[in-house]
């Protein structure tokens, strides 16, 4: 077995979903969820399908989203994994819940816009997600001023009341 890192090659503000699935339907149901829980929403998809025509599948409303999860699908390469982009100002807190509720969906690895690294697992089968490396290291404990300051981001943002 081979590990290898395979670092998500994407703009800087753009979040995204990596997630694991299991069927052909997800693609389409993964769609559905997106724009039925933000109608308008601006996004890119793309699964690798595992077994038959073992093909990276790919669904969206953005044609840059588009290429960009096609592209790091591609890189990935793991079966049935997903990859979701979203357009800048639009965000995994507002969709994550519909896409976990899409009854082919296995799990999420991640979802942010913090530079990733993939960890993959290479075999003579194939490849699997291992893990994420999902930006960089604490720096330390956050102070009072700290605390505050984040209480008061949330809200300001309405996040919280």
């Amino acid at each position: 077995m081979n590990l290898i890192a395979v670092r998500i090659d994407k703009p800087e503000p753009i979040n995204f979903i990596l997630g694991q699935t299991h069927f052909i339907k997800s693609v389409e149901d993964i769609h559905e969820a997106l724009f039925t829980t933000v109608p308008g929403i601006r996004f890119g998809l793309a699964f690798c399908e595992a077994s038959g025509d073992r093909l990276i599948r790919w669904s969206g409303t953005d044609p840059a989203m588009i290429a960009l999860a096609q592209r790091n699908a591609e890189a990935i390469g793991a079966g049935h994994s997903f990859i979701v982009f979203l357009c800048e100002g639009y965000y995994p807190v507002n969709v994550l819940s519909a896409i976990k509720q899409v009854p082919e969906v296995c799990g999420i690895f991640c979802a942010t816009a913090n530079p990733v690294e993939v960890v993959i697992a290479e075999t003579e089968l194939g490849r699997a997600i291992i893990g994420v490396v999902d930006g960089f290291p604490p720096l330390g404990i956050e102070d009072e001023a700290k605390i505050s300051a984040r209480k008061e981001l949330l809200r300001h943002i309405g996040y919280k009341l």
